[in-house]
């Protein structure tokens, strides 16, 4: 008989369920112009991921805007749009009780950048290098 351990490898299905239906409700919203503020209306944000904490009561949402400007501007917005955007994802996914947000930057495509950029200097291209055989 297998333990349950206190502690999940991951997030549950359930989480990531929520997650995916949030992202897709607030992706929708920026598309279609939903939400009314010059700023988001200016810039496309990309919705890149959305971990909802265990008991549903928590979504951090990780946004991109398209080439990566004005990212302060564009999180600003979001937070002062805040308490509607939370409301219309809890009407849209039909929630029980809508998740507190919180919105981050998604730095994960610069962490990327720098790993290739690393893999790819000379310093570590010497250090996979094959050595040569050698003759005795």
């Amino acid at each position: 008989m297998k333990k349950k351990s206190a502690h999940p490898a991951g997030p549950s299905q359930r989480q990531l369920r929520v997650g995916e239906l949030i992202r897709q409700a607030l992706s929708e919203m920026l598309a279609r112009g939903d939400i009314y503020d010059d700023t988001l209306a200016s810039h496309p944000v990309s919705v890149t991921s959305v971990r909802v904490t265990p008991d549903l009561k928590l979504a951090d949402i990780r946004i991109l805007p398209l080439g990566g400007e004005d990212t302060i501007a564009v999180l600003a917005a979001l937070d002062h749009n805040r308490k509607f955007i939370r409301g219309e994802i809890a009407h849209r996914i039909n929630l029980k009780f809508a998740p507190d947000i919180r919105f981050h930057a998604d730095d994960s495509f610069d962490a990327r950048t720098q790993i290739e950029r690393i893999l790819d200097s000379e310093q570590v291209r010497r250090d996979t290098r094959k050595p040569a055989a050698s003759n005795d």
